[in-house]
């Protein structure tokens, strides 16, 4: 009976060691607590995977007694490891949240919505560049921000002038006067100060870049009819930055650049410094400059205080730039020749400062003053002015569980003094506008947010606009997101947009402040976001359908007496397509196609036109290769389908590829980058200019004239 007791008790002890048990985790995104069905779990010292059900639970079982590490992933999110000792204390599911990956870190904060709040909690759709991606972009082009807009989708840079280089940006088909650009929320570059705004940034300060497509001047304000981009300066961290760039290009291009930032216990300060120089680059060998000469200078500091409920900052920046384009003989050699030369400086201020009134409230109050002065000649030409403007602005925002309200007002001067040059008329004139708006972002459930804003404009010579804006998320499931929005938009007239920089301004009569009247417009979109994981390849990809209508736009003409004026037209210009953006991501290796289709048409006295300048079909491939913080290695496509010219004429389709690579140590980096390697040139499949090479009429800019260049050098980190 002894033997028979041990031997059962033996067998009960046995039964406890060999015993199966299991484990059950929730899985949930941390923001919003949604189960992640599909999300995977793996012990790897036992070489088991389980993957989470529709109700993110995911499950393992007959799992002996012990302390297991269990990794917990899902696309688009951090990895997480975590341990667990079974048998487990409860039955009851372990809760697991999964939050952004360090991908995704860089879209935290999103100012150009008036909120602090992350990109995929955003219901109005904004497009970011930024972290790497802003890095590899900006290798490509050190001394500018040209390249780096034109290679998004949907986003279109149009030179204006073939020997000066000068350009500006196209959203979705509409004139590059229809984009506010702005500047950490300041309108810096309206109006004349418009002019050279890409060509005069450099990427090397910046954080990121923040892109809003469709009428957006509920925002801002006037100018945002096609969109807004905003761009955004890094700030001070409590990591030092020292940073030094320099850049070479086979074109005769030097960029040197320096940025300092640090954040101590009370203050902060970054500082920005560059010179960029280039030399008369023809690879046509027509004798005209496809590159013109130039040499500009940027400073930029900023000094930054921390109190415990307020902050402030306050900073200047100076830029000044000689460009000279035109016939090579007359600029290496000072022969006769035709030449275009702009002399320009730019000298801003900002200061702005937030009050915490509490944890939910606070004020903000920015103000920012501008001075831009130009000079453009060419050989029977001359133009120069100064523009001043100043941006004031208050606001008072209050986040609450369930709603933000942000409230507020606004002051824009905008003065503008022609010195007189010729027997032209002057097109001098002082604008006052003020502006109220109110803006709510309304979150009645985890998954679904409202935001609804309206504002009111005043400008004395051109009436009121109200403006009224709406935009909705729905997070149909983790991996699906979907967006509507819309809005209203309005444009103050003026002589200074593309028509007119392309002809140096010559023979433009003043606006007549008795007929002409604000260009206004209507337009929304709608998108999806989905995002996912096929075995071990990632895929993100995102769905745009858009439609924006412009009434009575200004249009340039011709007057009886051979000069020119720009009125408002009787019919409308409209924008409709989409754009598709894939991501795919499998190990080191990621690939992007985008596609914009765009028709765009004006429908002026009941005719419809074709849009000038504005590629129905657009293709942008990049395949990366990356090594984290060691090696980058990419390639990249864009294809433009036929464009219509103003002449008529119809432009000839075409592609453009490039390489690029990226050795990275601790401290320093060197890169190159091949632009254009198989040498696409429209002098090579089309003429830039009709007459002589002397006194030249230049046609229409559509597709590149600086051909294959060779840029690279280094940037070191201290």
């Amino acid at each position: 009976m002894k033997h028979i007791l041990s031997l059962c008790m033996l067998l009960i002890a046995s039964t406890g060691i060999y015993a199966k048990h299991t484990i059950r985790l929730s899985i949930k995104s941390r923001e919003e607590k949604q189960p992640l069905a599909g999300a995977t779990a793996i012990i790897k010292s036992i070489n088991k995977t389980a993957l989470a059900d529709s109700a993110g639970i995911a499950t393992f079982a007959n799992l002996a007694a012990g302390t297991f590490k269990v990794t917990i992933s899902y696309v688009g999110l951090a990895e997480k490891e975590i341990s667990v000792t079974v048998p487990t204390p409860t039955e009851a599911p372990l809760e697991v949240l999964l939050q952004e990956g360090e991908e995704h870190e860089h879209e935290v904060v999103v100012t150009a919505t008036r909120t602090s709040r992350t990109i995929s909690d955003i219901p109005t759709r904004v497009e970011t560049i930024s972290g790497e991606e802003l890095a590899e972009k900006g290798n490509m082009k050190p001394g500018d921000i040209r390249m780096l807009l034109n290679e998004s989708t949907g986003i279109q840079t149009q030179q204006t002038s073939a020997t000066s280089y000068n350009s500006s940006i196209r959203i979705q088909g509409l004139d590059g006067r229809y984009t506010q650009i702005l500047r950490d929320g300041f309108p810096l570059y309206s109006g004349f100060s418009g002019g050279l705004s890409l060509m005069q940034v450099t990427p090397l300060d910046l954080k990121q870049i923040e892109v809003i497509k469709g009428s957006s001047s509920t925002l801002y304000g006037g100018g945002a009819i096609a969109g807004l981009v905003n761009l955004v300066s890094k700030t001070p961290t409590a990591k030092k930055e020292l940073t030094f760039l320099g850049n070479g290009t086979s074109a005769g291009g030097l960029d040197l650049s320096g940025f300092y930032s640090q954040k101590f216990e009370k203050i902060g300060i970054t500082v920005f410094g560059s010179r960029n120089t280039g030399r008369p680059y023809d690879p046509a060998k027509i004798g005209l400059t496809a590159i013109p000469k130039f040499d500009r200078y940027t400073i930029n500091p900023r000094l930054f205080i921390y109190g415990d409920k307020t902050t402030a900052n306050i900073g200047f920046s100076y830029i000044s730039e000689d460009r000279l384009g035109g016939s090579t003989d007359y600029i290496k050699k000072g022969s006769t020749g035709y030449f275009e030369k702009n002399n320009t400086e730019r000298f801003t201020t900002q200061a702005q400062l937030t009050h915490k009134i509490n944890d939910k409230a606070q004020m903000n109050f920015k103000n920012s003053y501008s001075r831009f002065n130009r000079f453009i000649q060419i050989p029977s030409y001359a133009f120069k002015g100064l523009q001043q403007s100043t941006y004031s602005e208050a606001t008072y925002s209050n986040e609450g569980e369930k709603a933000q309200w942000v409230i507020g007002a606004n002051l824009l001067t905008d003065d503008f003094a022609e010195d007189k040059q010729s027997n032209n008329a002057l097109r001098n004139y002082h604008y006052n506008t003020i502006g109220a708006f109110v803006q709510n972002t309304w979150l009645p459930t985890k998954q679904f947010t409202l935001e609804t804003g309206l504002r009111g404009d005043y400008v004395k010579q051109y009436s009121f606009e109200l403006l009224p804006r709406v935009s909705a998320m729905l997070k149909v499931t983790p991996k699906l997101t979907a967006r509507l929005g819309g809005g209203l938009g309005y444009k103050t007239p003026t002589v200074f947009n593309e028509d007119a920089e392309k002809i140096q301004f010559q023979n433009i009569l003043p606006i007549n402040q008795n007929t002409a009247s604000n260009e206004r417009s209507a337009g929304g979109n709608f998108d999806i976001n989905y995002r996912t994981k096929i075995g071990e390849v990632g895929l993100a990809a995102n769905q745009l359908f858009f439609y924006t209508r412009l009434n009575r736009p200004l249009v340039l003409t011709t007057t009886p007496t051979n000069q020119y004026e720009f009125i408002n037209t009787n019919g409308h210009i409209d924008t409709k397509g989409m754009e598709t953006n894939l991501r795919f991501t499998y190990d080191d290796l990621k690939l992007f196609i985008g596609y914009t289709y765009a028709d765009v048409n004006s429908h002026f006295n009941n005719t419809k036109s074709w849009f000038p300048l504005t590629a129905k079909h657009r293709l942008n491939n990049v395949l990366m290769y990356e090594k984290e913080g060691k090696l980058k290695i990419g390639a990249e496509g864009y294809f433009f389908s036929p464009q219509k010219l103003n002449d008529g004429a119809i432009g000839k389709s075409y592609w453009t590829f490039g390489l690029m690579g990226e050795k990275t140590w601790k401290h320093f980096a060197l890169f190159v980058n091949l632009e254009n390697i198989t040498d696409t040139r429209q002098t090579k499949f089309d003429t830039i200019y009709t007459g002589t090479i002397t006194n030249p009429t230049f046609r229409d800019i559509y597709a590149p004239v600086d051909g294959f260049v060779v840029n690279g050098g280094i940037k070191i980190r201290l």
